[in-house]
């Protein structure tokens, strides 16, 4: 028998012995992205997954290479994936390299009029200030999308997006939004809104994993190990995703591969104190937080993950040498 003999068609789906299936046309895009790392690569992921042409470009070659066995393409430069797009994302570390890579390159003047840019990296406020002034300029469009979550998240397209951008611009983005998190959240029309929240929780994190860190230290001295007093409080009065999380790297001492390197975390808190000093809100334990990120670089610990302050806190006390 025909399976679909029993079958009424609909516009929206199909019903089937009493049953009502929904189905919906998934339309791919055609969208550029700039910056593989950790983060982006998971992303890239994701898009390709859910039907999407993807054309990428990085500053170094492997994770190009990883993105084509995935299915993307790859673009000779950044001004070649923005002049092919429908939209395009950018995920690079900092305001530095943004500008260098997208803004002196002239990559997004290469954008088609009306384009959008969807930048989901940590900026500071002016930075997000100042790029969407100059799309303005160009014709096209900016949403600032920074996210939530380390990169097994991201590869699992489960992140968490706080965007800003004017409604219409937020509505076009939507479709990629929703490939790459689980939920958005709006939070304005001005894009360092954004970026202002995303700056702010990374802080509350540093704040979580430096307070950890100098908890344990301290039963540590008593002879209570870092494990034991982590598992009490992370199950109890701190019971968290980001305590839970950062306080099982901690009590194993699990720094690499690290999800957020410790030269970022330095940067974020540098961008917290500009954003503080901009709008003079105080922020006393910022300096704490920058001081902690300093002295782990300088003793050679960038490239590990920024809970490893934890490791900074029992060094300033010398507890392995008792």
């Amino acid at each position: 028998m025909d399976p679909f003999a029993l079958s009424t068609f609909t516009g929206a789906g199909f019903r089937e012995a009493g049953r009502f299936f929904v189905f919906r046309e998934v339309i791919g895009m055609k969208i550029g992205f700039v910056g593989l790392g950790a983060m982006g690569q998971g992303m890239v992921g994701q898009l390709l997954q859910s039907g999407h042409a993807v054309k990428v470009w990085n500053r170094s070659p492997g994770p190009v290479e990883q993105a084509i066995e995935q299915g993307a393409e790859a673009a000779k430069s950044a001004r070649a994936v923005a002049e092919s797009c429908e939209l395009m994302v950018s995920m690079l570390p900092d305001d530095h390299v943004i500008h260098k890579v997208l803004v002196e390159s002239k990559a997004l003047d290469a954008l088609p009029k009306g384009g959008l840019h969807v930048n989901m990296a940590t900026v500071s406020p002016g930075f997000a200030r100042g790029m969407a002034a100059l799309h303005r300029r160009l014709g096209s469009h900016y949403l600032a999308a920074p996210v939530l979550g380390r990169p097994d998240v991201a590869a699992a397209g489960k992140l968490n997006i706080v965007v800003a951008g004017v409604p219409e611009v937020r509505e076009r983005a939507t479709p990629v939004l929703e490939t790459l998190g689980q939920k958005t959240w709006p939070v304005g029309d001005e894009p360092e809104r954004a970026n202002v929240v995303k700056i702010a929780a990374n802080f509350m994190l540093a704040t979580a994993i430096e307070s950890m860190g100098e908890a344990s230290a301290l039963t540590r001295a008593y002879g209570i190990g870092a494990d034991t007093f982590l598992e009490i409080v992370t199950n109890t009065l701190f019971a968290a995703p980001a305590y839970q999380g950062y306080g099982k790297m901690i009590r194993e001492a699990s720094y690499t591969p690290a999800g957020m390197k410790m030269t970022w975390g330095l940067k974020d808190i540098g961008l917290a104190l500009q954003a503080s000093q901009e709008e003079r809100v105080p922020l006393p334990f910022a300096g704490v937080l920058r001081d902690s990120l300093l002295d782990a670089l300088a003793c050679g610990d960038g490239d590990k993950d920024w809970s490893a302050m934890a490791e900074t806190t029992a060094r300033r006390a010398k507890l392995d040498e008792r």
